[in-house]
């Protein structure tokens, strides 16, 4: 399988550095008036069965694709904004949009692939058109902004997987042009590097204080309904964000400890027959967004995605950390999921989410209520570490009991022979 991605990388940088991979324009209008522009080059890579084995389709975004003007719309009340590109035989690359006032992000990335297209998928044993999404990838920017990542950025989608490049996109636009105002990418942007300095001066700056760290978080209640108004997803937990980021006020890269506050932060989500997602926005300036992902074969779930956009006052430019590749939190249908102890769960290098009192329960909900809960390993450990404790010292009594007793039979005897 590493060896069937690597051949699949290979295939798409051949492609890009040939140019054939072609950046495409794409637009969503109302009227005359422009709200979503993108201009983009995007590769695909896609796992089908045949009769007898397993093959991998790579083929890029012809330039010939062009907006479907029936599935994209600027949004409406209740709906959100899509961008919807069609090409060949019943292909369909998606991008819906999302605001919460300051910042715009791509809310759901979907793909839709025709199985009976022989020309990509040859041999293929199904006729199906396929379609599916992954919520929360990570683009995102404040608004009157463009997005740019010239970078290859790959998002898997299902069985499939989604190479972006020379991306630059805006959505919510007040114009029909591109914003010239730009946020960059992580990938793009120098992981390490330090801005520029100017010509030293002989007054030398008072260290920056240390920041307190902020102490256990406060524990949240957040729940989502579905489109009958029945809660569909349940969670309770603190939390706490663990970001690392170049700071210019202290020339260097920070670790900045935050918590998210309940009642300073706003909740949305949804919830599908195999996915379900919880988005926390924290005053504009955070937007903390969860995945979770059923089997329906196994009847389990875990956490699947965990997305993080933050502008704080600090930071050069907005921080975007996503990872769509998780596995944390595992649970069976009907059941929630519970752990009292801090757990980190980390997303990417320079992001990790610290928990605590957490109980979730993102599938199976009947009674607005939490159903039985399965316990994390570590609150298990712990319930079993004062049952140790008290066996021991049952133990050791039983010890010193059977020594007292078998000391007294002993001078008993003694007694006897005199």
């Amino acid at each position: 399988m590493k060896l069937s991605h690597g051949f699949d990388a290979l295939i798409i940088a051949w492609f890009a550095v040939f140019g054939c991979i072609q950046a495409v324009t794409l637009e969503v209008k109302d009227g005359d008036s422009t709200c979503i522009k993108a201009e983009l080059s995007a590769s695909f890579s896609i796992t089908y069965n045949t009769l007898n084995s397993t093959r991998t389709a790579t083929f890029s975004l012809p330039d010939s694709a062009a907006v479907d003007t029936g599935s994209s719309s600027c949004g409406t009340s209740g709906n959100l904004p899509w961008l919807v590109a069609v090409f060949g035989s019943g292909h369909a690359l998606g991008l819906s949009f999302s605001t919460n006032g300051s910042l715009y992000t791509v809310a759901n990335l979907s793909l839709q692939y025709n199985l009976s297209d022989s020309s990509i998928f040859p041999e293929a044993n199904s006729s199906d058109v396929v379609t599916v999404v992954s919520a929360s990838v990570g683009i995102w920017a404040p608004i009157n902004t463009t997005y740019r990542c010239v970078s290859n950025t790959t998002f898997r989608v299902g069985e499939a997987t989604v190479t972006f490049s020379d991306m630059r996109l805006e959505a919510y636009m007040p114009g029909n042009d591109l914003s010239p105002n730009e946020s960059v990418c992580m990938a793009d942007q120098g992981s390490t590097a330090a801005p520029p300095t100017t010509a030293s001066t002989t007054t030398t700056a008072a260290p920056a204080p240390t920041p307190t760290p902020p102490g256990t978080p406060e524990q949240g209640t957040y729940s989502i309904k579905n489109s009958s108004g029945t809660v569909c997803l349940l969670a309770q937990m603190g939390l706490q964000l663990n970001v690392s980021y170049f700071s210019p006020s202290q020339n260097k890269t920070i670790q900045e400890i935050a918590n998210l506050t309940p009642n300073l932060t706003s909740i949305s989500g949804s919830c599908e027959a195999s996915s379900a997602t919880l988005v926390l926005t924290q005053e504009q300036t955070t937007t903390l967004s969860f995945t979770f992902t059923l089997n329906s074969t196994t009847n389990k779930y875990h956490l699947s995605g965990i997305n993080l956009l933050a502008n704080w006052s600090d930071m050069t430019a907005p921080f975007s950390a996503s990872n769509t590749s998780l596995d944390y939190l595992r649970s069976t249908l009907g059941r929630s999921y519970m752990c009292n102890a801090e757990q980190t769960l980390v997303v990417v290098p320079t992001f990790s989410l610290n928990t605590f009192k957490l109980q979730v329960q993102p599938f199976g909900v009947t009674t607005n209520q939490f159903a039985t809960a399965e316990e994390c390993q570590m609150d298990q450990d712990q319930m079993l570490i004062p049952i140790i404790v008290g066996a021991a010292l049952a133990g050791l009594v039983l010890i010193v009991l059977i020594a007292y007793l078998i000391g007294r039979k002993r001078s008993h005897a003694g007694y006897q022979t005199i």
